[in-house]
This record gives C-alpha cells, sequence and structure tokens, in this order.
C-alpha cells in the first residue's frame, strides 16, 4: 500500500528477483510509467497518494497540493453514490472494474479509461486504487451518454443471454440486491418473467409491470427489456432499464379496488359482477355443475335508517355482509348490488346441495334478533333466487329472473326465499304494459323535469342545477325514473325521451339567460349510453342551440364511466365533438365503476361528480375523497360532491378544496317552478 513517503523510508526492504530493492524505488518506478496511478479516500473524498502521471493529468503542482483538494466539495450525488458502491463491493468481494470516467480538475474535462480495484489501508478502511489512461478517441455523443448513465435515476442494466449480470448503471446498483444477482432472481416472483426471454427473441423488445426484490424491499418496477449484444465480447444480450413505479401502481390498484368494491362492506359492487358471473358460468358449462343466483333485499331497510339512523343502517349492511362471506364457499360471489340489495353466486357439483339451501341457511342465521347500536332487533331478508342451467343460461336473464323472483318473496308473507318459477312473467307482461304507456307518454306530453340545485361549498349559493326526469302517469301518479328508464331502454325509447329532456333543458336555460342573473347558471342532463350509440344524437345536439337559442357552455352533459371503459364505440370522438360544439362533459358517479385511470386523459372531461357512497369516507378522514380531488385537480376538472346530507360534510368539502355539491342539505328535486323561485329569491337577496 502507497501512503506517503516518509512511511516508505521506514518500511523494509522488499526482494525483487536476486537483489534487495526499496520502496524508494518502486515510488520512482510508477513515476515513470505513462499510467496515471493513484490511491483515492473514499470516506474523506481525497487523494492519498499519486504519481507523476496523475500530477500532470490532474494539473497539480505538488503530492501535497493534490492530497490537500476536498473532491467532496463539488461531487455530485450520482457519482458519491457510485463510489461508495464500488467500496462495498470491494468490501464483499475481489472484484474490479474499468470504466470510461470524465474528471474535471480545475474545472477542465480529462477523459480517462480507469482500472479500478479495492486496497486495504492500515487503519481497516478500504481504498480505492486506479490506473488511468488519458482516452482520446471517445466522440462527445459518447462521453455524453456515459455521464448520463452516471447520472440517470432510471436503471440501466446489461445481462447475458444466461441472465448473468454484466453491467449496471449507477441507479440500478443502488437499487440492486447485490451487483450479481441474476435477472430472473431480482423478481419477487419469478414465474411472473419466465417466458420473458422468449417473448423478447420474438419480438426484440418487451415492457411490462413486476414486483421486484430490491435493497428498499419489494418494488413495482416498469421494465423494458431489449434484445441486443454485449459491445465486449459480441456475444446476444439483454439491455434492461427499469423505472420504479410503485406509487402510481399503487395508487391505481386503490382506485381499482374503489372501482369493483363496495367501500362500506367490502363486497364487489355490481360494476364488477359482469365479468366474475360470465367466468363462473363458463366454469360451470365446462364442468357440467350447477349455479345459483341469489338477489337477496332487507326488509324495512329504510325503518332502519329513519328509526335509528344512518349509522345503525351501515351497521346492519356491514353485519349482513360478514354473514355471507362466513355462509359463502371460496369459489362464491357475493356482491353489493346497490343500497340494500346483495347478490350471491354459488358454484356447486353434480351432487350438490338442494336449490336455495344457502339461502334457507341465511334465513335461518337471521331467525334471532340482530343487536344493532346497541339495540336488539329483527332483521327480515327477501331472497330470490334463479338456477343454472334450468332457469337460464346467461348472466342477464339469470339476473332478470332472480330479480322477478325477489319480487314474488317481497310480496309473499310467508316464504321469504323464492325460486324463479315461469308463472313471475306476469311481471314481464306488466313490464310490456309500461312500454306501450311510455310511447303515449311521448306523445301526450306525461313527462316532467324536477330540478335539484348544485349550491357553492361556501357561499351556500344555487350555481347550478340538475335536470332529473319524472313521469305523470294519469293512473299510477308520479313515477321516479328507476322503475321505468330500464324498460324504455329495453324498449328502445330511451332516445325519443333523452332528446326530449335535453331540448326541454336547453329551452330552460335560454330562459335562465334572459333573465339576466350577475351569475351564470349552468343546467345539467343526464345522458344515458345508449343516447351516445344512437347514430342520431350527435346531429340533434349540434342542432340543440339553433333550435332553443341555448348556450351550450352552460349544458353540462353527465355521462357514467362505463361510456369511457370502451362499451360505447366511437365514444370519445362523440365526446370531443360535443365538447367542440360547447358543450361541458361530466362523469357522473364517480368512483363506482372506473377501473382503469389512464382512460380519464383521452377523454374530454370537464368535471367529475363523486359518487355520494363516498360521502362517508369522509367521516372517517375522506382519505378517499381527497384522492378522487387530486385526481381532478390534475386533471383540470370540476368538481361536485353528491349525496351530501349534514352541514359537516359541506365544511369538510369547502376546507379540502370541493367548491361544489348537491344533496338533502340544500334541497331535494323539486319542479320548475319551485327550482325558479329558488333563483329569484337568491337574486332579490344578493341585490340587497
Amino acid at each position: 500500500m502507497f501512503v506517503n513517503e516518509s512511511e516508505v523510508e521506514n518500511t523494509a526492504a522488499i526482494d525483487i528477483a536476486e537483489g534487495k530493492v526499496d520502496q524508494s524505488i518502486l515510488l520512482e518506478l510508477y513515476d515513470r510509467l505513462d499510467a496515471a496511478v493513484w490511491i483515492f479516500d473514499f470516506d474523506h473524498k481525497r487523494y492519498l497518494w499519486a504519481n507523476r502521471k496523475t500530477l500532470e493529468i490532474t494539473d497539480a503542482i505538488s503530492l501535497e497540493e493534490l492530497q490537500s483538494r476536498d473532491l467532496g466539495a463539488d461531487m455530485s450525488p450520482a457519482v458519491e453514490q457510485r463510489l461508495r458502491q464500488y467500496q462495498q463491493d470491494f468490501c464483499t468481494s475481489d472484484v474490479s472494474f474499468s470504466e470510461i470516467w470524465t474528471l474535471y480538475p480545475k474545472g477542465q474535462p480529462k477523459v480517462l479509461q480507469i482500472a479500478m480495484s479495492g486496497i486495504r489501508l492500515r487503519d481497516g478502511r478500504m481504498a480505492l486504487l486506479c490506473e488511468g489512461r488519458e482516452h482520446h478517441k471517445q466522440q462527445p455523443e459518447t462521453l455524453r451518454s456515459a455521464e448520463a448513465l452516471l447520472h440517470t435515476s432510471v436503471m440501466i442494466s446489461l445481462f447475458s443471454k444466461e441472465g448473468a449480470s454484466l453491467y449496471r448503471n449507477t441507479a440500478s446498483r443502488a437499487a440492486s440486491v447485490t451487483l450479481e444477482t441474476p435477472f430472473l432472481d431480482q423478481f419477487v416472483h419469478a414465474e411472473e418473467a419466465k417466458d420473458l426471454f422468449e417473448i423478447v427473441e420474438r419480438e426484440r423488445t418487451h415492457k411490462f409491470v413486476a414486483r421486484v426484490k430490491t435493497r428498499s424491499g419489494p418494488r413495482w418496477h416498469e421494465l423494458t427489456v431489449r434484445a441486443c449484444h454485449d459491445a465486449v465480447t459480441g456475444q446476444p444480450a439483454y439491455l434492461v432499464s427499469e423505472t420504479d413505479v410503485t406509487e402510481l401502481h399503487e395508487t391505481k390498484e386503490r382506485a381499482q379496488y374503489l372501482a369493483s368494491h363496495d367501500t362500506l362492506t367490502g363486497l364487489s359492487n355490481r360494476t364488477y359482477l359482469q365479468e366474475r358471473l360470465t367466468l363462473i358460468l363458463h366454469a360451470a358449462k365446462r364442468n357440467n355443475q350447477s349455479a345459483s343466483f341469489y338477489l337477496l333485499d332487507l326488509d324495512d331497510f329504510k325503518l332502519v335508517n329513519d328509526s335509528l339512523g344512518h349509522a345503525a343502517g351501515d351497521t346492519l349492511l356491514q353485519m349482513v355482509a360478514d354473514e355471507l362471506k362466513s355462509l359463502a364457499g371460496p369459489e362464491d360471489v357475493i356482491a353489493r348490488h346497490g343500497g340494500d340489495e346483495f347478490l350471491i353466486c354459488t358454484l356447486e357439483g353434480k351432487e350438490g346441495k338442494e336449490p336455495g339451501s344457502f339461502g334457507h341457511a341465511l334465513l335461518r342465521s337471521f331467525a334471532r334478533p340482530k343487536v344493532i347500536e346497541g339495540k336488539q332487533r329483527k332483521v327480515g331478508l327477501s331472497i330470490g333466487y334463479a338456477c343454472f342451467p334450468q332457469d337460464g343460461d346467461t348472466v342477464d336473464e339469470l339476473m332478470r329472473h332472480a330479480d322477478l323472483a325477489l319480487y314474488q318473496a317481497k310480496s309473499g308473507a310467508s316464504n321469504k326465499c323464492v325460486q324463479f318459477d315461469a308463472h313471475m312473467r306476469q311481471l314481464r307482461d306488466e313490464h310490456r304494459a309500461i312500454r306501450k304507456d311510455l310511447e303515449r307518454a311521448l306523445k301526450e306530453d306525461e313527462f316532467i323535469l324536477h330540478y335539484q340545485p348544485i349550491a357553492c361549498t361556501r357561499s351556500d349559493r344555487v350555481v347550478s342545477g340538475e335536470a332529473l326526469l319524472r313521469w305523470q302517469h294519469p293512473e299510477r301518479g308520479l313515477i321516479g325514473p328507476d322503475d321505468f328508464v330500464h324498460i324504455a331502454e329495453e324498449a328502445g325509447l330511451i332516445s325519443d325521451i333523452g332528446a326530449w329532456v335535453a331540448r326541454e333543458v336547453a329551452k330552460l336555460q335560454t330562459h335562465i339567460d334572459g333573465l339576466d342573473y350577475a351569475v351564470p347558471l349552468t343546467l345539467a342532463l343526464n345522458v344515458s349510453p345508449r343516447q351516445l350509440s344512437d347514430t342520431g344524437f350527435l346531429g340533434f345536439m349540434k342542432s340543440l342551440p339553433e333550435q332553443t337559442g341555448c348556450a351550450p357552455d352552460r349544458i353540462s352533459l353527465e355521462i357514467t364511466e362505463s361510456v369511457i371503459l370502451g362499451d360505447i364505440p366511437n365514444a370519445r370522438e362523440t365526446l370531443t365533438t360535443l365538447k367542440a360544439c360547447g358543450y361541458q362533459v361530466v362523469i357522473d358517479d364517480f368512483g363506482t365503476g372506473y377501473s382503469n385511470l389512464a382512460y380519464l386523459h383521452n377523454y374530454p372531461i370537464d368535471g367529475i361528480k363523486i359518487d355520494r357512497v363516498f360521502m362517508e369516507d369522509i367521516n372517517a378522514g375522506g382519505e378517499i375523497v381527497k384522492l378522487i380531488l387530486s385526481l381532478a385537480t390534475a386533471l383540470g376538472a370540476d368538481v361536485v360532491a353528491e349525496g351530501v346530507e349534514t352541514i359537516e360534510q359541506r365544511s369538510w368539502l369547502s376546507r379540502n378544496g370541493c367548491d361544489r355539491y348537491q344533496g338533502y342539505l340544500y334541497s331535494r328535486p323539486v319542479p320548475l317552478d319551485r327550482f325558479l323561485s329558488m333563483l329569484e329569491t337568491q337574486h332579490r337577496l344578493a341585490a340587497m
């Protein structure tokens, strides 16, 4: 080891050949070398010793002057990290490296090919022994590439065809568990990459996301693997670039979980059902199994909410969900279908249980009173079910038949678990009667619109209103959309009804503009997926401003998340055209059905309406709502919170940057004259 000349004088002579040569002669020999040789102190970031060639390259007047330089003063974090990696490698392994480095003595770049190895100092610390030769052949682009590899945060690695590590840049070395970790061994689940090399050989490049082992523990990395050749040996190799996407992946997973699960019960939600149930039916057909679709509804759930409060209602829903989980098998599907309705799909073999056995077991489990909010209460259930394949062989048919059976169960006083029967098709006949009534309703102008105000969370002023469809039936009275819209869709009438709604909203918007309120008011209307898929819809909406004189920039079209999931052909083009016409595009009930946030960037979204189910999240800290608000900010979208029922919810929204809300706290949906009266009163008060 070489430290300084005074130490050299005190050392014993060394036998070389048949003579005696002391270290002063060795030092003189080092000074005559054409290569620069020096020892670098990792810990203090200083030269410990250097030969004469090193002094020339570094433009040092003496060894003492070179030793006095503090190399850490302007050392970049990437270089410091790389040097620490070398020190660790030398401490654990007898390895050496050869790399092209650019040094900057007194600010002037010097490019060297440096061979580096470890040398142990007398105090036990590991230092760096370097042998460098000036490298004049490299082009500027090559030198800059080498510098970029050193400083970039992207992890760059080179592996042999067998997966052995050939090279890692600073970022890759910092992340890898060891310098020698083979390619496949860095995956948490090696089977994820077992076919990777075959894919790369075929396609020459492949990008994927996987969970990998790192010094910081398991992380999610996006890897791009390219087939290439090792520039040193000429042998086939694989160049791998990696970026850490852990935070993005976890956010996406959380969003996907929210999209497919009910936040209150933790069960799957109805959005996730179609895919899962279709897979179950395919498995049943393939394995000659039977399946049962159960729809479960709580009796008098509204009474629980009204008498004991919504917290008690939520407790009851969670209790039912837990009971379903305890009774269901590992392959069964359990979901909250909406409100107080649950769906269970059970899969059974040839010698399975009797039809309805799961439903009857559930009834027995609720035969005894349950403790809700410290009080015992009898919980009544109504269950309808349909069996595959005898009651239907598609998801839609089985769901429809189970729903008919549930209607029968709710109507009966004794049998609360009812299997579908053909006579229940009478209900379908009633639906057909409703279809005829709907056709008449269009001709006789029996539809009306109610409007629910949308208010500012800070000022409580009405800034918008959502148009909500009602049917003034001559015999049945006022009917809500849930009782007829799905029938209108099945009958192909929804486009005509939707056109009527849009025309009425446009007329009202024109009327309100004429009132010359100080603050322009925006009106919102719901557009169903079937309307968007109607070839005449776009032309109708384009002509609406000319027909009515409306300002399309003050009309919001509320669409469901299913529209941007690809269910509607040419949905993006249609929405982009509507946006170009001036209409605003808003996603309704956001968070209940979306599975891929990346789709949002591809659509002209002006606003997001947070589904009412997330209002309960506010009571637990509001982390989900904060996530949605952050997403909306990133997209530049306005936000309306639905289902706001308490002052506390409104105050939380205002504090956290949500400017608009609607819900029973401000007003239920009201008839047109009442809505206009609200606006007029607000205008008069503002003028006072």
